[in-house]
């Protein structure tokens, strides 16, 4: 079975990315930054829609993490057969 390294992706993606995240972090992490009552969102104190409004902006900022430091794969044709390791190494 052969192994493959994935390419090391720039030093500016691994900026981008741990700024992303680490701002994501900040967010729900800083509790003076939400540790109020106003302004309210109906009924709700601006404490619980923002950790309610913080939930799914999380899960977008680590997806979009994830594809800027997904290993990049060929396309392949759909029903055609993978390469095979050993014609890989011949080439």
């Amino acid at each position: 079975m052969k192994h493959v390294k994935p390419r090391d992706k720039s030093p500016l993606t691994w900026t981008a990315v741990t700024i992303l995240l680490l701002s994501s972090v900040f967010a729900a992490l800083w509790v003076p930054l939400y540790a109020r009552s106003g302004p309210k969102l109906g009924a709700f104190p601006f404490f619980y829609w923002y950790q309610l409004l913080l939930v799914p902006v999380i899960a977008i900022a680590s997806w979009l993490s994830y594809l800027m430091l997904r290993p990049s794969s060929r396309r392949q044709t759909p029903g055609a057969p993978a390469p095979d390791a050993d014609e890989e190494e011949l080439r």
